[in-house]
């Protein structure tokens, strides 16, 4: 299918073509019709990813500071990596679009094939010809709205939500500050609302487009009248409030607003605008209150309702983002709302690139709204395409279900190195388009059954959320192949016993975790000194996790908490030093009040093994980042070891200390040592009874938590 894509790293926007994205649960597909370039959004996104590096670091300085931890953290040469994938990566554009429903997988059973609806998010409603929206961001249109005016939803959302900020009453004066799309749909709601609205913008153009449709009345920001005709509109008392949708460089918005509101008036934020205000004279003086708008509305940024699907109830929560753009499609059908005068272009997908030459001003021509329509494609519905670089199939061919962040930094790479990438699978179709073309995969797909079902493909990495392990794992033992899965194995008791059967009934398959902190080179050194000691060992491993936030997909049901998704590595760990089984395990978490704190994020684990060692794990999300994340300490035979967040090891054996310069996780030699023993035909780096047992005590540590008893692992 086509879709508007922008390659992040050169700026290069133009039409490609990709996958048909992949329906989830809770997702609803869409064939679009018409889609809404967001002007003064868009332009920034674009004009960022045409910036020099140099230029995209002054434009988001929060992400410099998190590289800048990131070096101190891991080094320079693991965050370059880090950084220079993320650059080098393919970006969707646009959030505004609607069209028919292809198929849901909605919880509520509200969409049907054939239903006509607006979408929104970005990521989601992109400009694209298929688009897989999550439930609630799909609104049905009314009958007598057209897919052209459907389109702007997700704008009509915006202006909602600033004008419900701001509490309008009848006979309000309300000013405008910005008449671009955004300030045109906040003036015709305001109307509609039975303000008195008044405008202003630097662009005379926008100026004379409100006066024209009678939304507003509206004088340029440099016209020298403009104090006088705010006086004669307000009858001298100031605005009631003061909405400011514009884009703008410098806080002049916020100044004048100030100087135009009445006192105890309010000002509030839709547009992107410098936060600088002055106390003096007005702020301070009036009393003024100041308000920011989230977008469409609650529920924005919401894992749990916009991923999840979970709607807030009617009564306690009236207007959620849904509901908003629900009561926009309401006034395009009663008319309170009349969007055709905003519709100023509308290009062919095929000619998308044309249209943001006009949004970036390549082109000197007057607009506001421009669309973007999909006419009919019998191409669209494909769920992979094939690179145009074949690649010759080696001894070991893989397939990816799934190429996130982490397996893009350190799986794929690893893995390219010495066997041959087929196929590779992600949810979207930009993405698996991004990831085929960056480490030169044959094909890209949004479908795991082109990977399950290629008998060209026998190994299969699979680094998906959590939740989809062990159905993936299953599958692919199912279908002959080999699998290295990314931590954890399985979430629950259930998952993991359907993975054993599935391992028992196939031959000569192999099955792996990424338990990759045995393969770092500071842990090989440590475990060579300790080797055939004959005698237990103490471990004590200290890790300072930092906090991750309740609503953070690991946290919730697609990643099953830290304990199953992190903890399982140090378990795995404290089998490698010490060869012998966990038998037996207690766990406590901290006790707060504090609701923003997960309590089992912070946890002392006590483990027995069965040569009779003992592990001690402190795992906590409570300290300062400035600590070393991992700090481990093992102790036997009169010998000490200590590992420092993998970059460094001591050890201390005849009244001697030994300095380890290695650094690395592992993550590179656990890939490349699993593809060895499959090409030399030798058993797993390590054993199923291994990993199965490390996922085992992981449930069992959580049982210990609820029972505040020792958990038996058998």
């Amino acid at each position: 299918m086509k879709q508007v894509i922008q390659n992040f790293k050169s700026g290069e926007l133009y039409v490609g073509e990709v996958p048909m994205p992949s329906l989830q649960e809770k997702f609803v597909m869409v064939e679009n019709k018409f889609s809404l370039i967001s002007a003064g959004t868009e332009r920034g996104t674009v004009g960022m990813g045409k910036a020099s590096l140099l230029g995209k670091a002054k434009q988001r300085p929060d992400l410099v500071k998190q590289v800048l931890a990131s070096v101190k953290k891991e080094g320079l040469k693991a965050t370059f990596d880090k950084v220079k994938t993320k650059l080098d990566s393919l970006a969707a554009l646009g959030y505004s679009s609607a069209g028919v429903v292809m198929a849901s997988l909605d919880s509520n059973g509200e969409f049907q094939p054939g239903d006509r609806v607006a979408c929104a998010g970005q990521n989601y409603a992109s400009h694209s010809e298929v688009v897989s929206v999550p439930q609630n961001l799909v609104m049905k249109i009314p009958d007598n709205v057209s897919f052209e005016e459907a389109s702007f939803t997700t704008l009509g959302g915006i202006a909602m939500q600033g004008v419900r900020q701001a509490e309008v009453q009848l006979g309000d004066n309300i000013c405008v500050i910005g008449l671009g799309l955004l300030g045109q749909l906040t003036c015709q709601l305001l109307k509609a609302n039975g303000s008195n609205v008044f405008g202003i913008d630097v662009s005379q153009g926008m100026v004379d487009l409100a006066n024209e449709t009678k939304v507003a009345t509206a004088l340029n920001r440099n016209d020298s009248n403009l104090i006088a005709a705010i006086e004669n509109f307000t009858k001298g008392h100031g605005f009631d409030k003061v909405i400011i949708t514009a884009a703008a460089p410098t806080n002049d918005p916020i100044v004048l607003s100030t100087e135009i509101l009445r006192k105890k008036g309010q000002i509030i934020i839709v547009g992107a605008v410098p936060m600088e205000i002055p106390r003096e004279p007005d702020f301070y003086r009036k009393e003024l209150e100041l308000k920011i708008s989230t977008s469409y509305g609650p529920g924005r940024y919401d894992v749990s309702y916009e991923e999840e699907g979970h709607d807030y109830p009617y009564g306690y929560v009236r207007w959620t983002e849904k509901r908003n753009m629900e009561a926009f499609l309401g006034l395009l059908s009663n008319g309170g709302i009349d969007v055709k005068p905003l519709i100023t272009h509308v290009f062919n997908i095929d000619d998308a690139e044309e249209a943001y030459d006009i949004v970036l001003g390549k082109v000197k021509e007057r607009f506001i709204g421009i669309l973007l329509e999909y006419p009919e494609n019998e191409t669209k519905t494909s769920t992979v395409i094939k690179s145009t670089n074949i690649n010759a199939t080696k001894e070991i061919n893989i397939g990816f279900i799934g190429a996130g962040s982490f397996a893009q930094g350190y799986l794929i790479p690893a893995a390219q190195e010495m066997a041959s990438l087929q196929t590779v699978v992600t949810s979207t179709g930009i993405n698996a388009k991004s990831v085929a073309d960056k480490f030169q995969f044959n094909t890209a797909s949004t479908n795991a059954n082109d990977v399950l079902n290629d008998e060209s493909i026998n190994t299969v990495f699979i680094a998906t959320r959590h939740d989809t392990h062990a159905k993936y794992i299953v599958d692919a033992l199912n279908a002959k192949k080999h699998v290295f899965v990314e931590k954890p194995l399985a979430m629950n008791y259930e998952e993991l016993e359907q993975v054993k059967n599935a391992y028992d009934s196939v031959e000569n398959k192999m099955l792996m975790v990424g338990f990759n902190r045995r393969f770092a080179p500071v842990t090989i050194a440590l475990k060579k000194e300790f080797a055939n000691i004959g005698e237990p060992l103490v471990m004590n491993f200290r890790v300072n996790a930092g906090f991750i936030p309740k609503d953070h997909w690991t946290q919730g049901e697609a990643g099953g908490g830290r304990i199953v998704g992190e903890i399982c590595h140090f378990i795995d760990l404290m089998q490698f030093f010490t060869d012998a089984k966990p038998v037996k395990v207690y766990a406590e978490c901290i006790a707060t009040n504090n609701s923003q704190i997960k309590t089992d994020d912070n946890i002392a684990i006590v483990v027995k093994f069965s040569d009779g060692s003992l592990g001690n794990l402190t795992y906590v999300a409570n300290a300062d980042k400035a600590l070393a994340k991992e700090h481990l300490e093992i102790f036997g035979a009169g010998k000490a070891g200590i590992i420092e967040d993998f970059r460094s090891g001591l050890i201390y054996k005849d009244n001697k200390e030994e300095k380890l310069k290695l650094s690395g996780k592992g993550q590179k030699e656990g890939v490349q040592s699993f593809i060895r023993a499959l090409k030399e035909g030798t058993s797993s780096p390590i054993s199923f009874e291994s990993i199965y047992l490390t996922t085992l005590a992981t449930l069992k540590i959580q049982d210990s938590i609820i029972t505040g008893q020792f958990q038996t692992i058998e």
